[in-house]
Formats: structure tokens, sequence, C-alpha cells
């Protein structure tokens, strides 16, 4: 059985979304403030996490960052929940690793369909490193290792988040050619994926950032204006 973790301080909302998470056959555990959640995600063994941005303590940002901070926990999906409808938490979640993201009030439907969406993801993103070696891709001086979710240059070392890794990693094993933000969107998050193509530029900026403390890599990934994005032929 599938764990999931369900984390709001509306006591109504925790309700509602565990009847309708339990129902689909999911167990589900709920916290209702950051430090009962991180507890709970250092103790238990989690599939998923639903995350509100706005928590007593510690608030859903930062749990989602120091989620994706650890190798034990970055693999775990997040959809993170706001009341506010800000373009600005949608963009820092997604800045700091959640894989979707849905506004208050929310359909209860739409909701588990969404976590089934990240779930069937999630196995076949398993099934697939089960059936495949690990791999390092070599780009002049840069190593992409697809093991450990690192780049390295000159023992130079810098760590991305599963989505803004699957991202690089896709560019860069097709070098010079360009692809569409609606594209990337579908190959990355998949068919089933509800979100926009300003996902894309989100990960896009945060992955040059982390490039750029990396020599050489700071203009690895192209912008072409109108069309999308391409990874430069070195």
């Amino acid at each position: 059985m599938q764990r999931i973790l369900v984390v709001d301080d509306e006591e109504h909302i925790l309700e509602l979304v565990k009847f309708n998470l339990e129902r689909e056959g999911y167990e589900v555990l709920t916290a209702t403030n950051g430090d009962e959640a991180l507890n709970i995600i250092k103790m238990e063994k989690l599939d998923l996490i639903v995350l509100d941005i706005m928590l007593p303590g510690i608030d859903g940002l930062s749990i989602c960052k120091m989620i994706n901070n650890k190798d034990e926990t970055r693999n775990i999906p997040i959809i993170m929940l706001s009341a506010r409808g800000e373009e600005l938490d949608k963009v820092l979640g997604l800045e700091m690793g959640a894989d979707d993201y849905v506004t208050k009030p929310f359909s209860p439907r739409e909701l588990v369909a969404r976590v089934k969406a990240r779930l069937r993801r999630k196995e076949k993103s398993a099934k697939a490193k089960l059936n495949t070696a690990p791999k390092k891709l070599f780009i002049g001086d840069l190593i992409i290792d697809e093991e450990r979710f690192a780049v390295i240059a000159n023992e130079h070392q810098q760590s991305f988040t599963p989505k803004e890794f699957e991202l690089l990693s896709f560019l860069a094993r097709n070098p010079g050619k360009v692809f569409s933000r609606d594209f990337l969107l579908e190959k990355i998050w998949g068919y089933d994926y509800t979100g926009d193509s300003r996902t894309i530029d989100v990960h896009i900026r945060h992955i040059r950032k982390k490039l750029e403390q990396i020599p050489g890599a700071s203009d690895l990934i192209e912008t072409v204006r109108g069309i999308g994005y391409r990874f430069k032929e070195v």
C-alpha cells in the first residue's frame, strides 16, 4: 500500500483529502505543522507528500527545500497546496523542487488525479532505472552523473533536484536540438501534467543559476527566441 503524507493546518482539509485518498486505497498520514511533518518524513517511508505552503512554524516552501536537499528524500514527489493562488507561490514552490501545484479551493477528484499521475510517473521512472545501468555523460570537462543527480567539472560538484536533473540530462543528450516548452513539459512532467509552460522557464532559470557555479558551464543551455531551449553543441 502506497503511503502519502498530507500536511495542512486546516483540519477539515486534512479530513477531506485523507478520506478521498483512503477511498482510493492509499495509506494516509497527516500533520498540521512543519515540525510534525519533518518528524514524519524522517521516521516514515513515504511515496508522496501533499504539502501546504502556509503552515505554523516551518513553512511548506522551507520543508520542500529540505526534502530536495537530502539524498534519501529527494525522490519523493511533492504536490504543493496554496490558498492564495499567487504566481509567486507557484514559482517559489517549483524552484524549491515541487512536482505539482494545486490552488485552494480545489476539487478532491482533481487532487486525487494529480496524486495518481505523480505516483505513476515515479513508478515508471523506478522501473526504467532498474532496467538501465547508471550512466555518465561527458561533455568536454563536464560530467553529468545520472546516478548521483550531479554535474561535476574539475572536482567541483553541483547537485540538482530530480526534475532539474531530468531536464538538464535530456537536453544534454540531444545537443543542438531545439525543444519547445510544451514538448519539454510533456517529456519531463508527463502527458497528464496539468501545469503550464512557465514551469519550464522556472526550472531552466534555476538550472542556469547552478551551472554558473561550475567553470565553463554557464552558457550550456541556450534560449531560442520564440521556440524554446537547446543544449549547446560542444
